[in-house]
């Protein structure tokens, strides 16, 4: 009896050991070509696309070129009361050199700074400040309405036109700068994704707040140079980013925008001068950057 059990035993501890050697050998898996049996293959890690993923950062930095419509600016204040209309005006950008690498020199150049933050799988929210700079041309002749009461500056005013060449009138910039503080969501597609190489397309819209620091004489008064909430603008945008080697970026973008600016200081102190205006503005940009992943992904 002992040794047909003992037999018994052995024979039972074959079996299983046999089903279990079965069951290592036959366990079910997927490799490209249909269900196989073996043991599964040890699948690797890999990141995901850049500039796609939920949790995905960015940062960038570049320069930017701009353009302005006509717009009509309206000056209110002790003893005047008028407005020029269809004024025209352009960028400035600074001259090509060491100015736009050397980072203590950085505001000088009309430049654009980026972060973003992937709140969706392809949708980033954007904070954005575009340091753009505007210059009222001063070579032109535009119409007039309204009063002065100094008859030294109404005098300058012949048949409903003033000529702006002469600069004891009036200068108006915004050039330190027409500072565009702003946030926008954006939308990416990827359109080629490679090993090194990765090329998205965005496009979205922002709204923000205008904080210029506008450089205004009026009718010989002390220069007007300060940052100031003077108003908002909004902007619709795309832009096409290169991305190499899963982290560096080369992004070129194009936006289109409206701002208005009702509280803009044309004196210095606390006077209630002011001057008030809104324009249609387009930006060429280009520029560096930097993508990052802050969390892992399978």
């Amino acid at each position: 009896m002992k040794k047909l059990l003992v037999v018994g035993l052995m024979m039972s501890n074959f079996v299983f050991g046999q089903n279990a050697k079965s069951d290592t050998l036959k366990y079910p898996y997927e490799d490209g070509n249909g269900p196989t049996l073996g043991p599964a293959p040890v699948q690797k890690k890999q990141k995901p696309a850049p500039l796609s993923k939920k949790g995905q950062v960015f940062v960038f930095f570049g320069w930017n070129r701009g353009a302005f419509s006509n717009s009509d600016i309206h000056f209110t204040g002790n003893g005047y009361d008028f407005q020029l209309n269809n004024v025209q005006a352009r960028d400035k950008p600074t001259k090509f050199g060491i100015v736009y690498f050397d980072p203590s020199w950085f505001t000088v150049t009309q430049y654009n700074f980026r972060i973003g933050y992937f709140i969706k799988d392809n949708l980033a929210l954007v904070l954005g400040i575009d340091h753009m700079k505007y210059v009222m041309k001063q070579d032109q002749t535009v119409d007039f309405s309204g009063t002065i009461s100094d008859p030294k500056y109404a005098g300058m005013v012949q048949n409903g036109q003033v000529n702006l060449a002469d600069t004891q009138f009036l200068t108006f910039e915004h050039t330190d700068g027409l500072n565009y503080e702003n946030l926008g969501i954006e939308k990416y597609k990827n359109l080629i994704h490679k090993k090194n190489i990765d090329l998205v397309w965005s496009y979205g819209a922002g709204i923000g707040v205008m904080f210029p620091k506008s450089n205004i004489k009026l009718f010989g008064n002390e220069r007007s140079d300060r940052f100031h909430v003077a108003g908002m603008g909004t902007d619709l945008r795309t832009s096409l980013n290169m991305v190499f080697w899963k982290n560096w970026m080369i992004r070129a973008e194009a936006k289109a925008g409206y701002i208005n600016m009702w509280d803009i200081k044309t004196t210095l102190n606390n006077k209630p001068d002011k001057a008030t205006q809104d324009f249609v503005f387009g930006q060429v940009l280009a520029g560096i950057g930097y993508t990052f992943n802050t969390k892992k992904y399978n």
